[in-house]
Parts: C-alpha cells; structure tokens; sequence
C-alpha cells in the first residue's frame, strides 16, 4: 500500500470518526457536575456490603464480575490466535541476529539510555507491583498493574538489547502466567458452586474497609488478571520481538544488540 492511499485512509477514518467523538465529548457531563444515579447507588453500598475503597474494583470483580470474565477471556483469545499466527508462519525456532534494512543505519545505545533503563526497569515493576496489591483500596487494578509489569519488561528489552532480554523472558513461562491468571480467575466463580453458593459469590472474609487485604474473593480475581494481562502483554511484545529475527543466518559482530 502506497503512502498517499495509507494517507487518504486516514482522512476518511479520521472525517468518519471524528464527529461521533466530538458528540459524545459534547454529551459529557460537565467537571464537578453530580455523578449519575448508578454511581451514588454504588458508592452507597459498596463500601459497606465489600469492604472496597475503589469502586471500579468492585464494579469488574464483584457486581459485574462474570462480564469481567467474558473480557478477560477474549483477550486470551486475541492474544493465543495472535500467537498462533505469527508462530505458525514464523515457526518456533529463534535467532539472536536482528533483520536489516538496506540503506538504515543501526545506531548503538547510548550509556545514559542503558543506565536509564535499569534505573526505570526496576522502578516501573514496583509500580506495577503496588498497583496489582492496592486493587481494593487505591484507583488500579490487576489490568492496570499486569500492562504497567509488562511495560517493565520492554525496558529491559531498551536496556540490554535482544539477547539479555531474551534470556530473562521465556515464552513457556508467559504461556504458564497467562493461562495460569485465567484460569485462577475462573476458578474464583467455579470454587463457591461447589460450597453451595452462586458463581463468583463471595465466599472469603472481606477483611476490614481500606485495608490491603479487604475485599474477600476479589482479591483473588485481581490477581488471576494480573497474571493473565501481564503474561499476555509481554507474550506480545516477545513475538513481536521475534517477527525482527532472521531465521537462518550467522550472527554477526555488534548486530545482537539491535
């Protein structure tokens, strides 16, 4: 596809779409406004009936967890037959010697890249981490949490190059992390059926308001989706790596790194 057609598709997605955002921007309430009555009603019942400080919590994990699941779920699909694809046509083997293209030159990292990289790495991590932990009391979550662990990952990638990267993330180990979080997820409604209670009903003590450890059987479910968003995101980002790979071809010198 030449770059004037990718250029009018752009216009044309771009006159189709934008009225229809401008609309719903318009349609927002303004800053400050009372919020709608679906959102008093959670405020009011929520804090006493789970024990969560944050409501968005409570809303995915408990009042429209099996949604929540139904999602979780589809991105495991997205991201199997994305897998799948790419795998299928690449095939399983891998090399350290990135592709080149002729007429671009590959430019080294720089020391301050390097340090910032390892500074950041471990930084963004325990971010995620803190994300991930405070699902029930803070604004966050195991989605938000798994992308922000998984972004670490890449820096590690920015950092070391290809070949460090590689070493530190294995392909069965995120297929383990992601189907893993889904399927502990799904456990979460399967589990308080088999002790007489409805699916995903909460079956764990909620613990005390705002603390780390209230909200019962949530708590759970934010960790199977932990797993599953971070496993997934990086099981991307590791194909993705793997599509700029040559399949047979001696490594040259000072070419690992790009």
């Amino acid at each position: 596809m030449s770059p004037r057609v990718r250029i009018a598709l752009l216009a044309l997605a771009g006159l189709i779409l934008l009225p229809g955002a401008a609309e719903v921007i318009a349609g927002l309430p303004p800053f400050g406004e009372t919020i709608a009555r679906y959102g008093e009603r959670i405020n009011a019942i929520t804090p006493e009936a789970r024990h969560v400080a944050n409501m968005v919590s409570a809303i995915n994990f408990d009042l429209r967890g099996l949604d929540t699941l139904g999602e979780e779920f589809m991105l495991l699909a997205a991201i199997t037959g994305t897998v799948v694809l790419l795998r299928g046509r690449r095939g399983e083997g891998q090399t350290g010697r990135a592709m080149r293209r002729p007429g671009r030159a590959v430019i080294p990292r720089s020391e301050a890249v390097v340090l910032a990289c390892r500074i950041a790495g471990p930084l963004t991590a325990l971010f995620g981490l803190y994300v991930v932990l405070h699902a029930t009391v803070t604004p966050g979550g195991g989605f938000q949490g798994g992308v922000i662990l998984a972004s670490g990952t890449l820096l590690i990638y920015l950092g070391e190059g290809y070949a460090g990267w590689r070493d530190a993330v294995r392909s069965h180990w995120l297929d383990a992390l992601e189907g893993g979080g889904a399927l502990l997820f799904a456990l979460c409604g399967l589990a308080p059926m088999l002790m007489g209670a409805a699916f995903m009903q909460n079956v764990l003590p909620l613990g005390t308001f705002r603390d780390l450890f209230s909200g019962g059987l949530m708590l759970v479910e934010n960790l199977g989706v932990a797993m599953a968003v971070a496993g997934g995101f990086t099981q991307l980002f590791l194909e993705f790596m793997e599509e700029t790979r040559e399949a047979d071809a001696p490594e040259e010198s000072g070419e690992e790194s790009a």
